[in-house]
């Protein structure tokens, strides 16, 4: 029979045991609570960055390798966006495209930069795309520099043979978003440019520069990554959205074009893109690609 002693040992063991299998589960129960909130954590940031990266389907685009997008500002009436600037433009501006963002997604210059001409006040253009024509009137006194990009682009073949990679159809956004020739959202021309109508409206400290406004439809405006990156992508507004006046308006769209425009929206978004409800923001069924653009 165990003595006193043996049988005290071993209770003593049989307590250690407990004790150490409790301390493992205790702290496998940190480990995972941990591993939840970094998860959580992760979650939270995917989904935010998703709708950040999202609405950048535009040049808008982050800094070196985010994709452009739009931003509706949500559950606010919008204000009337300006009909035209407080004071007109010169006869010719001078324009900076500088470096910025990702490599080029497609061998392309950068377009010329000093005495760009505000006149002819709009130039014509046509987008051949595989769902019909989408005529275009770019708006050259307001926005100079913005079409003096797009022109460039379009001469250089830049824009020929690339998807438009992103249809939205939310309460507040409605548009088609064009202009990455890798049909990822964040590809672009290498280069960056600052914002122009109707952001320069504003200064940065006036509020109404964050408001949701009024981008009607048949307006054609510049996706961006933030303030001032603006590349090659484009969207193409269908119906009535609201944005903030932090992309820069540079046309509209003739009735052809937005006859196109609800064809393609009437066909609906094949899948979600990450963190958008379905059938809100993804790719249109309808695949929409750019084959060729005219310039007038």
């Amino acid at each position: 029979m165990p003595t006193n002693e043996q049988r005290r040992e071993a209770a003593k063991r049989k307590l250690q045991r407990q004790l150490e299998r409790r301390a493992e589960r205790a702290r496998r129960r940190k480990q995972l609570t941990i591993a939840g909130s970094v998860i959580a954590a992760i979650v939270v940031v995917g989904a935010i960055t998703s709708v950040v990266l999202l609405t950048k389907g535009d040049d808008s685009t982050t800094n070196t390798a985010s994709a452009e997008t739009t931003t509706p500002a949500q559950d606010v009436p919008a204000i009337p966006m300006p009909t035209a600037r407080a004071t007109a433009l010169p006869a010719t501006v001078k324009c900076n495209y500088p470096p910025g963002g990702a490599p080029a997604a497609k061998p392309v210059q950068p377009p010329a930069t000093d005495n760009i001409a505000t006149s002819p006040a709009t130039i014509d253009v046509s987008l051949d795309t595989s769902q019909g024509e989408i005529g275009l009137k770019l708006n050259n006194a307001e926005s100079p520099c913005t079409v003096n990009n797009f022109v460039s682009l379009a001469k250089q073949g830049f824009f020929d043979n690339t998807p438009c990679h992103r249809l939205t159809n939310s309460a507040d956004l409605k548009v088609l978003q064009c202009g990455d020739p890798t049909g990822k959202g964040n590809g672009g021309p290498g280069y960056q440019f600052a914002n122009e109508f109707p952001t320069d409206q504003y200064s940065p400290e006036d509020p109404n520069g964050q408001k949701a406004m009024q981008y009607k439809r048949g307006i054609i405006a510049m996706a961006n990554a933030g303030p001032d990156t603006n590349g090659s992508q484009f969207f193409l507004v269908y119906g009535d959205s609201k944005l903030p006046p932090q992309y820069t308006v540079f046309g509209t769209i003739d009735n052809t074009g937005l006859a196109t425009l609800d064809k393609i929206a009437k066909g609906g978004i094949a899948a979600a893109a990450p963190g958008a409800p379905a059938g809100e923001d993804g790719k249109p069924v309808l695949p929409v690609d750019i084959k060729s653009v005219k310039v007038s």
